[in-house]
């Protein structure tokens, strides 16, 4: 049952990597730290005050990167494979008991995946709102992410099996409109 509990934890938080990638990784130092996130060896590193210090910094800068209209365009280019690390990262730290193989395996396909998923929707939906307002009402937009990935990280800490099962329906939806969208028509 634990194995479980941290897989389902670890695919949370990487949830939380999906809309900022910074938040979750500051808020599994805070809780390594606290001593209530037992890390996988190897990872101890995370649960450091140095960990700590870098990951509060960076949080804070790319919370504010996000609220300047078309740094945040530029940001989630960069955002984008470093979202998939930070998720593959953070599920192989929660994760332990398990074969070095299986357990980067899983930390990459649902980890990095799922935080890609996520990441890819964020992008696009800021790229919607940077086309129809001018990057306007791109605040709302990272607000709303922001709000997301503190919600979905303390969530995943109290509630991993809840948050696992709700961020797998989030993504088989967005899967779902991705298949479902009109593919582009080729000029002739």
């Amino acid at each position: 049952m634990e194995l479980a509990l941290s897989i389902c934890l670890g695919i949370g938080l990487s949830a939380a990597c999906g809309f900022r990638v910074f938040v979750p990784l500051l808020g599994v130092s805070v809780a390594a730290l606290a001593g209530h996130l037992q890390l996988a060896s190897d990872f101890e590193w995370l649960g450091t005050w140095e960990a700590l210090a870098c990951f509060l910094t960076a949080s804070i800068l790319e919370i504010a990167a996000y609220y300047i209209p078309w740094v945040d365009n530029l940001l989630d280019t960069i955002a984008a494979p470093a979202a998939v690390a930070a998720g593959t990262i953070i599920t192989a730290s929660v994760v332990s008991d398990m074969s070095p193989l299986l357990k980067w395996s899983l930390a990459l396909i649902a980890g990095g995946g799922t935080a890609g998923v996520i990441q890819a929707a964020t992008t696009a939906l800021r790229g919607a709102s940077t086309a129809t307002t001018g990057g306007l009402a791109n605040w709302l937009v990272a607000s709303g992410e922001l709000v997301a990935a503190t919600t979905t990280t303390v969530l995943s800490m109290l509630m991993p099996i809840l948050v696992t099962l709700a961020t797998a329906v989030v993504v088989g939806c967005l899967l779902m409109t991705r298949r479902r969208s009109p593919k582009a028509v080729p000029a002739s």
